[in-house]
């Protein structure tokens, strides 16, 4: 492990201390691998938290944001420029909605999703809430965390209104609670934070029905789940579901900082000119970068190997934990996998550090796993390897 500690005690003494880092200072990154600046190498399991995608400084990606940092690099959206309008047909393309808007995070591809509902709510006389899934995570501004975790709401009251939650996966209470008042319908398709949760496809389809019947908007947040992290570009997409608005951000620029919001023309038409926008979403640089992220997702077949791999992934932890009693549940789809152990997780995800492997604990028991998807079965191998060994001497 990295002792390199200049870096961390000017961030000790400057920066707001709400991340509980590592001790460990990172330079550089290529494809599933990183290293500190002691010249450590770990294999990256979490990928910036299902960021990396393609990997760590893939070379498309790197290109492309050479090649136009060069070019122009932000010229606000007063103007048009080509390459935003190349991934923006490319993303209708790839969702089947027709209207994209840009922005630079998750949490803020969910406000203007959120946005867009209301006023589509307001449009049509309605008064009614928002509605989410139980132990969901949509990011942490102020309307994200009304609708997810009590755990992020705390010291942050009051609360906005018009937001609720319904039990998780639950079809009688979803249609208990979707009304001609509500507005909006929100879910992820695989929860990430939540601890790697698949919604069922009865529970889409049924939320589909019911959203039509009573004119309201259904949302799908694909922060996490989405740009072919799962199999499909699109997690909804293992299921005949279609949204009317989807939030992603994360794996759309291949490490670069961009979100997305993409609407049906009924929805998008809610908005007139003014009523959103943002001063550095969809600038040259960052959709350069996520063009090259999606192209090399699609052209290097990067969802085919999400599958593959994920399933040799399973299979592994499957076959080397047996009988040690500490695996309680592998779920997931593609490279989106948790681990659910009858043990706390942290100190596994320390164990494994300390031998070179990056991972990630979420509630508290569950080991989350979504490395870049062009991760090898070599490394796929390697790492259930001291996985093993992190949790026979954590039993």
């Amino acid at each position: 492990m990295s002792t390199s500690t200049n870096a961390q005690e000017i961030e000790h003494k400057y920066h707001v201390p709400v991340y509980r880092r590592y001790p460990i200072t990172l330079e550089r990154g290529e494809g599933s691998l990183i290293w500190d600046t002691d010249g450590n190498e770990y294999l990256d399991m979490l990928a910036g938290i299902a960021v990396n995608n393609t990997g760590h400084c893939h070379p498309n990606v790197v290109k492309a944001i050479q090649d136009q940092a060069e070019k122009l690099i932000h010229p606000s959206n007063f103007f048009y420029t080509e390459i935003q309008s190349k991934l923006a047909k490319l993303l209708s393309d790839l969702s089947g909605l027709e209207r994209v808007f840009f922005c630079n995070s998750g949490v803020e591809a969910l406000e203007a999703a959120l946005k867009i509902a209301r006023k589509y709510g307001n449009n049509s006389g309605k008064k009614g809430d928002i509605i989410a899934v139980e132990r969901g995570f949509h990011g942490r501004s102020i309307a994200a965390i009304a609708l997810g975790k009590p755990k992020y709401q705390k010291g942050f009251q009051p609360i906005p209104e018009g937001f609720k939650t319904i039990p998780f996966n639950d079809i009688e209470a979803l249609e208990k609670e979707i009304n001609d008042d509500t507005i909006a319908f929100a879910c992820e398709p695989i929860q990430g934070e939540g601890g790697i949760h698949e919604v069922s496809g009865e529970y889409l389809k049924r939320a589909r029905e019911l959203c039509d019947k009573h004119d309201v908007l259904l949302m799908f947040d694909e922060v996490q789940c989405g740009n072919g992290r799962t199999g499909k570009y699109f997690g909804f997409q293992h299921h005949d579901v279609q949204p009317d608005i989807i939030a992603t951000a994360k794996g759309l620029g291949g490490g670069f900082p961009i979100g997305a919001v993409m609407a049906s023309e009924k929805a998008a038409q809610a908005l007139d000119y003014g009523d959103h926008g943002t001063t550095y979403g969809g600038n040259p640089l960052a959709c350069a970068a996520s063009y090259a992220a999606v192209r090399t997702i699609l052209d290097e077949n990067l969802m085919d190997k999400a599958t593959e791999q994920g399933k040799y992934l399973i299979n592994q932890i499957r076959e080397k934990t047996e009988g040690l009693g500490v695996v309680k549940e592998i779920r997931g789809k593609g490279l989106m996998i948790g681990v659910e152990l009858t043990i706390p997780g942290k100190p596994v995800v320390l164990e494994m550090l300390e031998n070179g492997v990056v991972s990630n604990v979420t509630m508290d028991t569950v080991i989350r796993l979504v490395p870049p998807l062009v991760i090898t079965k070599t490394q796929i191998d390697h790492f259930v390897d001291v996985f093993v060994k992190a949790l026979k001497a954590n039993k």
